[in-house]
């Protein structure tokens, strides 16, 4: 016979991935884990804050000085780039939540853990 643990290991890498999978993934995960907490969903949910902070303040700061002459050419020749390393950051996270790991994003992670490291417990 098969233990428990199993599935709900399975649920916990379910919250963890979904947690970094858009904002409606991301309030799915928040409700999956609100019914079953797990340090695994715990994490990810607060790397995934972090992640998602930083692309709503990255989209709010380019919108602003988009409007402004010098800064708007130079904003609009960095924002692939920027935007191509917010998105690696995230498939680093999903490729952690997908694996078990609880290894934070690089440049972010830490200041994720401090800033929320409370939050979703």
């Amino acid at each position: 016979m098969e233990t428990t643990n199993q599935p709900a290991a399975q649920e916990d890498k379910t919250v963890a991935i979904l947690a970094y999978c858009t904002l409606i993934g991301y309030i799915i995960a928040i409700v999956m884990h609100g019914s079953n907490k797990t340090k695994l969903g715990t994490y990810h949910l607060r790397q995934a804050t972090g992640l998602l902070i930083l692309g709503v303040g990255y989209w709010i700061v380019t919108m602003i000085l988009m409007f402004i002459p010098f800064l708007g050419f130079i904003i609009a020749m960095l924002s692939p780039f920027i935007g191509l390393g917010i998105l690696v950051l995230l498939i680093m996270g999903i490729v952690n939540a997908a694996n078990g790991a609880e290894k934070p994003v690089p440049l972010i992670g830490g200041m994720s853990e401090k800033m929320f490291g409370n939050a979703f417990a």
